[in-house]
């Protein structure tokens, strides 16, 4: 018998899988001792002192309880809306004089909306920021912190 032309195929090199192996374990390792280290307080991140400051103190101001008549004449409801005003404590007294200038941007603005703006999925919280804007535009950016709804009812 003749011999074929072509040498024999070298067999294929097996891949060696320890140095993957122990790429794996060491990344695990390490992971851990870093998540350890963070989470019992042996290391700090930077961000991490920001998040355990006290909050600033802050002020609520009471805005008085409104009844809106919304919706059509021949289909009419009503809306009582009351909420408070988190302000700086420094300026309470001012926002407090302010409320007649509250109590009208907000009055106006819940007159204005129609009745499936407010049974619609998330209305409430659109409605809050759009209070807040408004708000912050009527007082100054500065003065007013947050708004929050402390009554919300619809007959």
């Amino acid at each position: 018998m003749a011999e074929p032309d072509h040498p024999a195929e070298p067999a294929p090199k097996r891949r060696r899988f320890w140095p993957l192996l122990l790429g794996c374990g060491a990344a695990l390792f390490l992971g851990g001792g870093a998540f350890y280290a963070t989470y019992s307080g042996m290391i700090s991140l930077p961000g991490a002192s920001a998040a355990t400051a006290q909050p600033a103190p802050s002020a609520f101001v009471q805005i008085p309880p409104i009844v809106v008549a919304v919706g059509s004449p021949v289909r009419r409801s009503h809306l009582r809306f009351a909420a408070q005003l988190e302000v700086d404590p420094a300026r309470a007294a001012m926002v407090t004089e302010q409320m007649p200038r509250i109590l009208d941007v907000l009055n106006s603005y819940l007159h204005a909306l129609e009745p499936h703006q407010l049974e619609e999925a998330g209305a409430l919280a659109r409605l809050r920021g759009q209070m807040l804007r408004r708000l912050k535009m009527v007082l100054g950016e500065e003065r007013v912190n947050d708004l929050l709804i402390t009554e919300f009812v619809m007959n």
